[in-house]
């Protein structure tokens, strides 16, 4: 029976250029994806501004509450002349993409003004421009931009006053008018009607230095998506994902299903859980830190394939890579090993990969990948001799001894925290596996399956299956997949021996 599990960073953290997924299986199969907000496991290659990481945006509480005072009376004013900040609905009738796709040939200087052209639009002001007589807006909705072109004559009573005055960046205004294409050849709505449908109490970032506090960025995403739109695009990459990956694994007989949140025993993986307590039944419960074990026993009651998509809590430590609040997507086969789930996972990667760039061969981060089927398989034991030159077969059982020879091979140049961590190792299996993380995967930049972990630190997986023969011994059949120096996937055959377990 193999296994495959997913998780995702939430997206209330998650880095604007994620690109990781982890799969896990077992032995009735598993599959484990982790992606981040985004994203995702996307690609995208927005990054975190470089300048000022930990300033605060340039507006100070001082100026952010005089700011506010002064739009709290434009409310008034607004209200004062009839005139309601707060609107119920209003009719568009195109978006800002529509409109640039429908009109990309319009002409510099062609104007528009019959009927059938007249257009109404809506979405957030983020620059402006006033001279004299004349206003230029630029509007943002979900889809892009286009411009306002405002004319005092073309407007009536004393909306175009309302505009200067009244009408702040930040805001959403809706308006009403015909298609214009100026001189310079920006495509506009030459407005004839607005009106303001929500009233901004609190300016923008800065236009120049945008939103560079990272812990705002993260905590306040709705900001960082207003400042920088172009991290909305790995939001809809992300769902692009998730949808290809149900259509992946529901192509193959798969079965969703939902499993308890809340459980009397935190169990499936290790990892410290969130407590809460349960009123009416007057005892605590834990949240969630795997789904592992409810979907198990969905195959111990029949089904052959199941997944969940899930949320999961572990409390643990918190940064820019790491939320204590993520979405997985775990699952279950029967009848399967781990080198079924190895197919399985090249096969939503790529398919994920065509759903979001339209190609298998990505630039991330200035690195080429190459998705292309079949990926590498290797073991670890093979990967460590091919980067370090050392052979752990030959190293003997003797821990002692085999630091030594690691330290003395490897230990030049290596940091205090490495060299700690080699010496710290209880088991050759774990001296294998600190070796493979230290100097074989910041260099598995293509796709690679990292196949036969030791024992010590599988607890899960079965014994490889030729463990008899004395170059599989204490090693199991377990594999995680890298890309660009990051685990993607970690799977196996799922340990189904109840006296083992």
């Amino acid at each position: 029976m193999e296994g495959l599990k997913v998780w995702r960073l939430s997206s209330s953290i998650s880095r604007p250029s994620s690109f990781r997924q982890l799969f896990g299986l077992g032995s009735s199969s598993c599959l484990i994806l982790r992606c981040s907000d985004g994203g995702a496991a996307t690609t995208s290659n927005t990054r975190l501004p470089s300048r000022n990481l930990r300033s605060s945006t340039s507006t100070s509480t001082s100026d952010r509450e005089a700011v506010r005072a002064i739009r709290l009376k434009k409310v008034e004013q607004l209200r004062s002349k009839g005139l309601e900040p707060y609107a119920y609905k209003w009719d568009r009738s195109h978006s800002a993409r529509e409109l640039q796709e429908i009109y990309e040939n319009l002409n510099n200087g062609e104007e528009l003004d019959s009927e059938s052209h007249h257009v109404s639009i809506a979405g957030r002001i983020v620059a402006r421009r006033a001279f004299g007589k004349l206003a230029f807006l630029t509007l943002r909705d979900q889809t892009g931009t286009i411009q306002l072109y405002c004319e005092k004559e073309r407007l009536l009573n004393d909306q175009f006053e309302h505009l200067k005055t009244l009408v702040d960046i930040g805001d959403i205004l809706g308006a009403s008018g015909s298609i214009k294409r100026t001189e310079k050849g920006e495509l506009s709505v030459k407005v004839d009607s607005f009106a303001v449908l929500t009233k901004s109490l609190l300016p923008l970032p800065d236009k120049f230095h945008g939103l560079t506090d990272i812990d705002k960025r993260y905590r306040q995403r709705y900001v960082d998506m207003i400042a920088n739109p172009e991290v909305a695009d790995i939001f809809r990459k992300r769902a692009k994902i998730v949808r290809e990956i149900r259509k992946t694994v529901e192509s193959q007989g798969f079965v969703e299903v939902e499993t308890p949140v809340l459980q009397g025993a935190a169990g499936g993986a290790e990892a410290r859980p969130f407590l809460t307590y349960h009123n009416s039944l007057g005892r605590d419960l834990y949240l969630r830190i795997a789904t592992e074990l409810h979907l198990k026993r969905m195959l111990v009651g029949g089904f052959e394939k199941v997944y969940e998509i899930g949320r999961i809590f572990r409390n643990e430590g918190i940064s820019t890579r790491h939320n204590p609040e993520f979405t997985t997507i775990e699952m279950y086969e029967a009848y399967s090993d781990y080198q079924t789930m190895m197919n399985i996972a090249e096969e939503i990667v790529t398919r994920c990969a065509l759903a979001v760039h339209g190609k298998l061969t990505i630039d991330y981060q200035g690195v080429e990948i190459h998705l292309e089927r079949p990926w590498r398989r290797e073991t670890m034991h093979n990967l460590v001799e091919e980067v370090t030159g050392i052979d752990f077969t030959e190293l003997g059982n003797d821990l002692k001894v085999a630091k030594d020879v690691i330290l003395k091979a490897l230990g030049v140049g290596l940091d205090i925290k490495d060299k700690f961590s080699i010496e710290s190792c209880p088991s050759l299996g774990h001296l294998l596996n600190e070796v493979f993380e230290i100097f074989v995967e910041p260099k598995l930049l293509q796709p690679t399956f990292v196949l036969d972990y030791p024992m010590e630190i599988s607890p899960l997986a079965k014994p490889h299956r030729s463990s008899l023969e004395n170059r599989h011994a204490g090693l199991t059949e377990r594999f995680e997949l890298f890309i660009c120096g990051r685990e993607l996937a970690n799977a196996f055959s799922e340990l189904t021996d109840p006296l083992d377990q």
